[in-house]
């Protein structure tokens, strides 16, 4: 396919960036298509055949179209040209889908809603932060920066010795939690996992990929 692939979303969504990261790491043409969920006016209908449950991202190339952040990126990586973002053995795939999987089902939700939301996002809006909320979940999240440094072990990278699907998963919720206090001193009690939050913020994708608020 030739057309230039859409990418349908908002800057600031956790999930739009890890498929803008992995469209910037394969060095993809791509449009972003505005697509705003929290808009007072609402979804527009017509994204509906883009993503039936009218969540971020959707994705089209061509006549291809899919939602899901782990589908998008994984036919980013697969369908282009450019430096390979999942590791070349089966073993290492499950490595890397394990890590995916744990940041989905455990980390963005204790991480960005029940950390950087709680802390800093209400206090932008001078609201009371929930402190029972933000207690369970920075457990939550001691318990994923401990299961990352174990899983990476000596490896400069989450999931091995380059960068894959997993960074990408992980720095946009990073680029969140890091801006509560909290999150911060816990990210500085893993040696490890700020050491490779140094390393994947110095790449030009996390920098091109930006929100314009963040």
């Amino acid at each position: 396919m030739t057309s230039k692939p859409r990418l349908f979303g908002a800057d600031y969504s956790v999930y739009v960036r890890i498929a803008r990261l992995a469209l910037a790491e394969k060095t993809i043409d791509y449009e972003l298509v505005s697509v705003d969920i929290f808009d007072p006016a609402g979804v527009p209908d017509w994204y509906r055949d883009r993503h039936p449950f009218k969540r971020i991202p959707a994705f089209e190339h061509g006549d291809l179209r899919l939602f899901e952040t782990s589908a998008i990126c994984r036919y980013v990586d697969e369908g282009f040209d450019g430096p390979p973002l999942q590791p070349g053995d089966a073993a290492g795939r499950a490595a890397m889908n394990q890590i995916i999987g744990m940041l989905d089902a455990y980390a963005y939700r204790a991480m960005v809603w029940g950390v950087y939301v709680e802390r800093a996002g209400k206090a932008s809006r001078g609201e009371v932060s929930d402190e029972d909320v933000i207690a369970a979940s920075m457990a939550v999240a001691e318990t994923c920066l401990a299961s990352l440094t174990r899983l990476m072990g000596s490896a400069p990278w989450l999931a091995g010795s380059r960068l894959t699907l997993a960074d990408l998963h992980a720095a946009p919720m990073f680029a969140y939690f890091t801006q509560a206090d909290e999150g911060a001193a816990l990210l500085d009690a893993h040696p490890a996992v700020a050491a490779w939050w140094e390393r994947i913020q110095a790449r030009s994708s996390f920098q091109k990929t930006r929100p314009a608020t963040i």
